[in-house]
């Protein structure tokens, strides 16, 4: 009767295991979770990198300065290409690039419209 009784108990303890444990495929095997992040990261990373690299430099170097060093900042464009050469990093790396370009793309175009539009309509 122990046998049974142990058996049951260690039936209970693994379907309490298995309705809390994950579902396999959660987070990152899922097929759409690196794609995801990587396009995400590249958008934050032009949001973001630029502004704070240049808020760091002026609070470093001053003001002259940071206007000197600010072209350097497109060194960002470095990770997602060096994440390009790994194997294990390349399909994060790809939209990564991805989210960065399409980003800048946006963000210029979008600009370019609106000044080509307030400057026709003030003439």
């Amino acid at each position: 009767m122990s046998e049974a009784g142990s058996d049951r108990v260690g039936g209970e303890v693994e379907a309490a295991d298995e309705k809390s444990r994950r579902p396999d495929w959660f987070h990152r095997g899922h097929p759409v979770f690196f794609p995801l992040a990587g396009f995400f990261a590249g958008m934050v990373a032009v949001i973001v990198v630029p502004g704070l690299y240049a808020a760091i430099v002026k609070w470093v170097a001053g003001y002259k300065r940071a206007e000197e060093l600010f072209p350097f900042v497109l060194l960002m464009f470095v990770v997602p290409i060096g994440l390009l050469v790994p194997q294990h990093t390349r399909r994060f790396g790809r939209y990564m690039l991805l989210g960065m370009v399409s980003t800048v793309v946006v963000v210029v175009s979008v600009g370019g419209a609106v000044a080509w539009f307030l400057l026709n309509k003030d003439a």
